[in-house]
């Protein structure tokens, strides 16, 4: 998969994603991160790609100019770089946007290509997010100073969706939100630790019982601290007797 990021803080954005897993992804070709200076299309000869808003108010807003040569030549890019002739999806993050989750990463996984706008100030020129743009995305219900970190969020959950990326991709599958569920706690050596013992079911060995506990934790676990995501669960006839009996 090829990610390209419009922006105008490019080394932000490849220095918070080379590395880690998906930096590791990157070395083995597995996807590529591509960040692009919005500046670089622009007229002025200060570099601005900003201006006062019309109608009056606080702030500054993107021009429509320097954000559409900047996709004009990302999809220079894109053709060059991808056999795939569909047409890349923008996604442009907006806290106004349709909020991001875990099925919207798995989505977007399956893309060859995918185009992040990143805006600052007030925002961006409407005229132009129209022109190019084709999903409007939010991180959640809070406002930042600019798009990168929301974006370097969804290429990171993205990433983990496609295949190779991380060393077990059971992992995955088996995640917190997977199926709506919470994860269950996770632990590791040493086996008694200030004097709490790691729970004797993961001792065992018997795989059919780690995994039947692994579940009614995550099931604990979503009632009690989401329980908007609880009722999207689909529950077993098991899922439903031992929750009745751990009310």
């Amino acid at each position: 998969m090829n990610f390209y990021i419009m922006t105008l803080f490019p080394d932000m954005i490849m220095n918070g994603l080379n590395t880690s897993i998906i930096g590791k992804a990157m070395e083995k070709n597995l996807l590529s991160i591509n960040a692009i200076d919005i500046r670089d299309f622009t007229t002025d000869k200060h570099r601005h790609v900003d201006d006062y808003p019309y109608g009056g108010g606080a702030g500054m807003v993107m021009q429509a100019q320097p954000v559409y040569d900047c996709y004009k030549h990302v999809e220079t890019l894109i053709n060059e770089n991808s056999e795939n002739t569909k047409k890349a999806r923008v996604l442009f993050m907006t806290p106004t946007g349709r909020t991001f989750n875990q099925d919207m990463a798995k989505e977007l996984s399956t893309e060859d290509n995918l185009v992040f706008l990143c805006g600052h100030y007030e925002g961006i020129d409407k005229r132009v997010l129209d022109k190019i743009v084709t999903d409007e995305v939010s991180i959640g219900d809070f406002v930042l100073t600019g798009g990168e970190l929301p974006a370097m969020v969804m290429i990171d959950a993205i990433s983990r969706h496609i295949p190779g990326v991380l060393n077990n991709d059971v992992s995955a599958e088996t995640e917190t939100f997977t199926d709506n569920l919470l994860e269950y706690p996770q632990y590791t050596r040493p086996e008694v630790w200030e004097g709490e013992k790691v729970p004797d079911v993961l001792l065992s060995g018997h795989h059919a019982n780690i995994e039947k506990w692994r579940r009614e934790q995550s099931l604990l676990l979503t009632r009690e601290l989401r329980p908007d995501l609880f009722e999207k669960v689909e529950l077993t006839k098991k899922d439903k007797k031992f929750l009745e009996e751990n009310k």
